[in-house]
Formats: structure tokens, C-alpha cells, sequence
């Protein structure tokens, strides 16, 4: 099991660790409802080290992406970044990405964790036909690079104290190259995982411990707080945001799963499983991934089943939680697709008894 460049923080804090995707990660300090308020309503702090960072460079990185990812790479410019996922050529997704543009000629790819050995496997099988070969155009950085997640309304206030450049006019989805607690070329981006704005902050390996007491200093006096695990996954799922290997998996298609909105099939775009898409846009697909919030008292958890309102099965739960904003039982999960309108009454089966639900729209908060 790896630890990050911030275990031995983590430990000291008296974190509940637990291992997550190979790594011995924090997953709840001060509890996790106590900690998804905070980030709501003021600042908490993500250790997401553990996240994979694939750099791609050169004359055919442009091309090589538009191929491997479904969203269009020519709606990118410099210091803007992209969620795209990548198809398995078999009707599923390897992984859902960001997608970083550096430069015309380079990119920087944020994978999850579970999936960096996979994702890195793929991504240089597909990038030979173009010319591209590890450490020649192609970078597994993931060893090398710390990053820390400041998360909630006042995390860009704190990120502002220890950032040489303004940050006030940096949109969602973009990112700055600046000198961070006094770290050069630091990469701090607006692509956060909660919901709640704020910032993510990768540096070297070798600045880790320069980072993270920067942040504390900077962040104290805003009652920023430690953020586990737990709390990270009630705050996507109040976000109605895929976790990979729940939601979405290999054997998920981009358009079940309600990701068209990242998949153009523009002109020109070779795109892994182009076809198959293409023919699922046209004819529909037989399930789909919804939201759905209980009508009755319960809680929905991963592989509950969900049924129609008669009793029969059409689907499973995927994700689920009691909502520590809105105190209701809250999921996501795939059905067949004639009760996949907002709106439709289900049932979530909690140990052997149909508990009433409502499809609707997500966010859920």
C-alpha cells in the first residue's frame, strides 16, 4: 500500500485511515457529515495525491487525444481544462478524465486513481499509430506530482494568500502556472470535485511539505479544515458527479451514463467506439443512469436493487447516501429507460422491502 507526500499529516491529525485504490488515505477526521458542512459553508482541505497526472507533448498529442477522448480538444485553448472520458473500443469507458492544455502542442491528463496503471496502458497502446511512445511524448507524472484540493466558498480567498497571481477572474475549468507558497510553476486549477468552488494545487513531490504548511497558515484564520475521503464522496453525490468503478464502469457507455454533454462527434473526430455511439444516439439505449431521491424514510446504498413501483426489478443502485444537506436518502443508479424520466415513481429494495423514491434531475443540491 503507497502512502502520499501528506500521510504522516493525515495520521497526526488522528484521521481514520483506510486503504483506497492502493493508497493509505484519510478517510474521515472529525466526522463526515461535520465535514462535508464545512466545505459547504466555509473551507476543507483534500489530500487527492494519490490522483494520476498523464502529460502528452507533441506535434500529434492534438490528434492522438481527439482519438482516445470524446469530448472536442479544438474547443480547448491555453489554460483552460476538459472532462472527457475515454471509450474501451468494447462499448464502455476506461476511465473519465480531465484534460489540461498547456500549450498547442501539450496536455496534461488527470486520471483516477485506480485506474493510472489501466489508463497508462491504454493511452500508449492507441498513441504508437501517432508517434508517440513513453518518454517520447508521453509522461506517467504520477509518482512524481503532489496535489491538495482547497474546497468551499472561501477556499480561493485562502488559495489568493499564497498565490503570486490574481485569482478573482479565473473561471471554472481553468488554471494558472505561477508561483504557489513560494513553489515556481506550480499548477493551480478551478476543476473541483465538490461542487462548492475552490481550487487544486499540484506541485513536485520534492515541495509537498512547503505546500501543505503554506496552506495551513494561510487557511487557519479561515477555520479551514481536514477533509476525508467519506465526505468527499457525499459531496459529488449531492453534485449528481460520476465516481468511476460505481456509476460509471467498462461496461458503461458514455451515453447510458448521461455523459453526451462530453461526447461531440464532430467532424473529423476518429473517437474510439465512434460508431457504437453514434448508433446509441440514434436508436436510444436500454437503461440509463438517474438520480432519485426517497420519498420514503431510507437510505440507498451501492447494488440495492431498484424497482418499479409493482415490485418488479429495473435496475441497481449505483451510488448512494443520506443527504447531509438536504437529510434525505439520495442515489444514483441505472434503469430501463422507460422510468428514466424526472419525475417517474421507483422503489429503492432495502432489506427486502420496496422503499418509495422519485427520478429527478441532479443536482440534487
Amino acid at each position: 500500500m503507497k502512502n502520499t507526500p501528506f500521510t504522516d499529516y493525515h495520521i497526526a491529525a488522528g484521521a481514520r485511515m483506510a486503504e483506497f485504490a492502493g493508497y493509505n488515505m484519510p478517510i474521515e477526521f472529525s466526522g463526515i457529515v461535520d465535514e462535508h458542512l464545512a466545505v459547504r459553508g466555509g473551507a476543507g482541505l483534500f489530500d487527492v495525491s494519490h490522483m494520476g497526472e498523464i502529460r502528452v507533448r507533441g506535434g500529434a498529442a492534438f490528434d492522438m487525444l481527439q482519438h482516445i477522448a470524446t469530448n472536442d480538444l479544438s474547443r480547448l485553448t491555453d489554460g483552460k481544462a476538459q472532462y472527457s472520458c475515454m471509450p474501451n473500443g468494447r462499448g464502455g469507458i476506461v476511465d473519465d478524465i480531465l484534460i489540461y492544455r498547456i500549450a498547442a502542442e501539450e496536455y496534461l491528463l488527470v486520471v483516477n486513481a485506480s485506474n493510472i496503471d489501466k489508463d497508462w496502458a491504454h493511452i500508449v497502446s492507441h498513441a504508437a499509430r501517432f508517434g508517440l511512445a513513453p518518454w517520447a511524448g508521453l509522461w506517467n507524472e504520477s509518482d512524481a506530482t503532489a496535489q491538495l484540493a482547497i474546497q468551499g466558498p472561501l477556499a480561493m480567498r485562502i488559495a489568493q494568500e499564497i498565490c503570486s497571481a490574481p485569482l478573482d477572474g479565473l473561471a471554472g475549468y481553468s488554471f494558472v502556472t505561477e508561483t504557489v507558497a513560494g513553489i515556481p510553476d506550480a499548477l493551480l486549477s478551478t476543476t473541483g470535485y465538490t461542487g462548492s468552488g475552490g481550487c487544486e494545487i499540484y506541485v513536485p513531490v520534492a515541495h509537498a511539505a512547503q505546500l501543505w504548511d503554506a496552506v495551513w497558515q494561510a487557511g487557519s484564520k479561515h477555520g479551514l479544515k481536514n477533509i476525508g475521503l467519506g465526505a468527499r464522496d457525499t459531496l459529488r453525490l449531492e453534485k449528481g458527479y460520476c465516481l468511476y468503478g460505481n456509476d460509471i464502469d467498462d461496461k458503461t457507455s458514455p451515453i447510458e451514463a448521461g455523459l453526451g454533454w462530453i461526447t461531440k462527434l464532430v467532424p473529423g473526430k476518429d473517437l474510439i467506439d465512434r460508431p457504437l455511439i453514434e448508433k446509441q444516439l440514434a436508436e436510444g439505449v436500454s437503461r440509463r443512469l438517474v438520480g432519485f431521491e426517497m420519498t420514503e424514510r431510507g437510505v440507498p446504498r451501492h447494488d440495492y436493487v431498484l424497482a418499479a413501483p409493482e415490485g418488479r426489478a429495473i435496475g441497481r443502485v449505483t451510488s448512494g447516501t443520506m443527504s447531509p444537506m438536504l437529510k434525505v436518502g439520495i442515489g444514483m443508479g441505472y434503469v430501463e429507460t422507460p422510468y428514466a424520466a424526472s419525475g417517474t415513481e421507483i422503489a429503492v429494495v432495502i432489506r427486502d422491502r420496496p422503499v418509495a423514491a422519485r427520478v429527478v434531475k441532479t443536482p440534487f443540491v
